[in-house]
């Protein structure tokens, strides 16, 4: 046992004063038919749990997260695959997500790095023999080494494109392997510095390639779960590919991918890109291709990603009425957060879970709350009831007027008034008073 001071992880409800338990998550308790635990599919992050150790650009790390084991060893990542699995165990977190190079270290030989892959992929299926936990996705980290300084499947380097096709491959035989129910896209360095040295319309187009490709032999080797795109703005690349949801749905529709890949959203890149996290949800969701989420959050004071935990009770609030107006997610919730750098001991990483794991459960609360209300969705429906209630408006909702019909109807009527009025703070007053009522 390596956390021996850290009990399992139990709900005690709002008034427990105990920093180790749920006051708000609990598993079992049925929510809109459903327990919360199936809800909230959450997944630990095998990167920053087990591997950030609080380094910064200004600063080495402050958290030990060697478990006395040599860095850079098979060792270490056979000890991260133990800590793991009871961390997961004692949070009754029944998923993980990760990236190939989190799992072993990186060897300047591939195929060196492969045979590490395979060891601690045997080491992991043994692990989770005997238990319910599963790996959720999988991904490619085509971003750390310095090869992929010109992007991965945007690179300008022939020979690069092939080791970002060699690890993808690999990638997904570890995710098939481990019976993973989606995998990953996040283009880091998929994007541009300046249009001065930069084709944009080849570099789409080879990353395009990459995807199909890797579509295609996902299939092959029997992969029936999703891809996904993690959109993001910004940062390490000025401008990337992937921007926001709308983005990459108008990439994916454009090259064909659309059938086979969804999104992951994140809420720390949606502000980055100066969305709300709600509306990324909205515009993946109505596109048919809400499919995962990364729950953290951002400092809005920083420009940055600071993969905070989630603590926003009114933006998690708002998430989950994504969540349940798409019928839910087939990729989960994976806590791709990580503790400031002050907070640098394990109950520290424990606690920061409870923290986010009780944020998405009131925020799932809430919006139950929101729904059996019933205000909000009758609003809605009052607003745009000017089209259904006119047999000209439901000609154009059926696609059956002409834009000569339609300006006859406004020549004939003359005068046009005020549309329906928004009525923004009241209905924002329905949400603190749904919320905070009882």
């Amino acid at each position: 046992m390596i956390f021996k001071n850290i009990p399992e992880i139990k709900y005690e409800g709002a008034k427990s004063k105990n920093p180790l338990a749920f006051k708000f998550y609990d598993k079992d308790k049925v929510v809109l038919g459903k327990k919360m635990s199936e809800h909230l599919e959450f997944a630990m992050s095998w990167w920053h749990t087990l591997g950030a150790n609080g380094t910064d650009m200004f600063g080495v790390g402050t958290a030990d997260k060697s478990f006395g084991k040599e860095l850079n060893s098979m060792d270490l990542a056979k000890a991260k695959v133990d800590a793991g699995f009871e961390f997961m165990q004692k949070l009754g977190i029944k998923y993980f997500c990760f990236h190939d190079v989190d799992l072993v270290p990186e060897d300047k030989d591939i195929n060196v790095t492969n045979k590490r892959l395979d060891e601690i992929s045997d080491y992991i299926l043994e692990k989770m023999q005997g238990t319910d936990i599963k790996c959720l996705w999988g991904t490619a980290n085509m971003f750390s080494n310095p090869r992929f300084m010109n992007g991965a499947g945007s690179t300008n380097d022939f020979d690069v494109y092939t080791f970002a096709c060699a690890q993808v491959k690999k990638a997904l035989d570890i995710t098939v392997k481990l019976g993973g129910r989606g995998f990953v896209f996040w283009g880091g360095r998929e994007g541009y510095e300046t249009l001065l040295n930069t084709d944009v319309k080849f570099e789409l187009e080879n990353i395009a390639r990459l995807m199909t490709m890797a579509r295609d032999y996902g299939r092959k080797i029997g992969f029936k779960g999703d891809f996904y795109i993690e959109p993001k703005p910004k940062e390490p690349m000025k401008h990337q590919y992937d921007f926001d949801a709308a983005t990459a749905i108008g990439f994916l529709k454009a090259h064909n991918l659309d059938k086979d890949f969804k999104l992951n959203i994140e809420a720390n890149h949606a502000t980055l890109a100066g969305h709300t996290f709600e509306h990324d949800l909205r515009i993946a969701s109505i596109n048919g291709m809400l499919g995962s989420i990364d729950a953290n959050q951002g400092d809005y004071l920083l420009g940055w990603d600071t993969d905070e935990f989630p603590f926003d009770v009114y933006s998690a609030t708002y998430a989950m009425l994504e969540v349940l107006n798409n019928g839910g997610l087939t990729g989960g919730f994976n806590f791709d957060a990580k503790t400031r750098r002050p907070s640098n001991t394990w109950e520290d990483t424990f606690e920061a879970y409870i923290l986010g794991m009780d944020t998405f459960a009131l925020g799932l609360l809430n919006a139950e709350k929101i729904i059996n209300d019933g205000r909000l969705e009758e609003f809605l429906n009052n607003k745009y009831a000017s089209f259904k209630n006119n047999e000209l408006g439901k000609k154009l909702i059926n696609n059956e007027t002409t834009l000569e019909e339609l300006a006859s109807y406004a020549v004939n009527k003359k005068t046009c008034d005020l549309p329906h009025s928004g009525k923004q703070e009241y209905l924002e007053s329905i949400i603190n008073q749904v919320m905070f009522g009882n």
